[in-house]
């Protein structure tokens, strides 16, 4: 990835458009780029988008999906999704006067409730935003189901991919959904954003861009000048995680998620969030530590060089429904699969010296 970064700015470098070798090479760049990401994503290259961060372009679909829309129409979001993919369409449904539900969720599992979720749709309902995998909990949601129930409302599917992308394999064409949001730092490239949509949405749907950009997508969803030496970086890391397999990665992370699970079950004083099913989850986890703030174990992890998040992630729902927004949110610690069991086990003893 950081190659093909310095290649982009050493051997191109240039804006889209030109008849110059430099700006013709971008213009490959980027399109050799789309069909990287539809290889990772089980998508087509004339699907892919690419922005500044998920949360950017959620903003930007955000307005052109509620464009149209007005007072009787219903968004529904749900209690545990980034507030990346809440904040915007609460915005959104401010401007045009438009209602929002929430979905509630399995506050013992940490995932959607998806009988909530299907009595909260309805033909009033326009867009359902949700998540594959919640950054708060590392919960999956099931999103074949929850696209499927949309779909059958007349309802527009938002999903935030962000979580799900370096866990386990997206073939968004066989899901069915309708716009699909990750980043790609995520997956071990730079900060870029990648929107997947549907090709027909794409085309019916008027973004709103400058005037003399292209009309034709995906072009005319990408505002300004866009980012190509990361998007170069983005392509890079897309081969990389089809080159090693989703299903390769989703089976060595098992290993770690469970020994991660069981071992801070293990740990007295320790209480953590969310469903103990392997095939419900992705390896990030969210706990507690009885008479610690979450701030002080991340500090304490820190000077041992373990690096964890505390407070919300911004999964704000999520901390306020579990009741731990008041109390410092939680403690989050993630396994990737270049992660070893020796680190999870270094991980576990630090916490359990802590918890001591």
């Amino acid at each position: 990835m950081i190659e093909a970064v310095g290649e982009y700015y050493t051997r191109f470098n240039a804006n889209l458009g030109g008849p110059f070798e430099t700006s013709v090479e971008s213009g490959r760049v980027l399109e050799d780029a789309r069909r990287d990401m539809a290889v990772m994503l089980g998508a087509d290259p004339g699907e892919i988008v690419f922005g500044a961060n998920m949360t950017t372009l959620t903003f930007h679909a955000s307005r052109a999906l509620t464009r149209d829309l007005g007072p009787g129409d219903e968004i529904l979001v749900t209690r545990i999704d980034h507030d990346g993919n809440v904040a915007p369409w609460l915005l959104a449904a401010e401007d045009r006067g438009v209602t929002v539900r929430h979905a509630d969720i399995d506050v013992e599992s940490c995932t959607v409730d998806i009988d909530d979720f299907a009595a909260k749709l309805s033909d009033r309902t326009r867009i359902a935003a949700f998540n594959w995998a919640s950054n708060g909990a590392g919960t999956i949601s099931d999103v074949e189901a929850m696209t499927r129930l949309a779909r059958e409302a007349g309802a527009i599917s938002y999903v935030d991919g962000v979580q799900f992308a370096p866990h386990g394999p997206m073939d968004l064409h066989a899901v069915g959904c309708d716009f699909v949001a990750c980043s790609a730092y995520k997956f071990f490239g730079p900060h870029v954003g990648v929107l997947y949509g549907r090709r027909e949405l794409l085309e019916q749907i008027r973004p709103y861009k400058v005037r003399p950009a292209h009309d034709e997508p995906p072009g005319s969803w990408e505002t300004g000048t866009i980012n190509l030496e990361g998007i170069a970086g983005t392509a890079a890391a897309a081969r990389y995680m089809v080159e090693i397999g989703a299903e390769a990665i989703t089976a060595y992370e098992r290993t770690l998620t469970a020994r991660l699970i069981q071992g801070l079950d293990s740990i007295a004083g320790v209480t953590q969030y969310g469903s103990r099913d392997l095939d419900r989850r992705v390896p990030t986890v969210v706990f507690t530590v009885a008479g610690r703030t979450p701030a002080k174990v991340s500090a304490a992890l820190a000077r041992d060089d373990i690096f964890v998040w505390d407070g919300n992630y911004y999964a704000l729902e999520l901390m306020e429904r579990l009741g731990l927004e008041a109390k410092g949110g939680a403690v989050r610690v993630g396994a990737v699969h270049y992660n070893t069991t020796a680190e999870i086990d270094a991980f576990l003893e630090a916490i359990a010296a802590i918890a001591r």
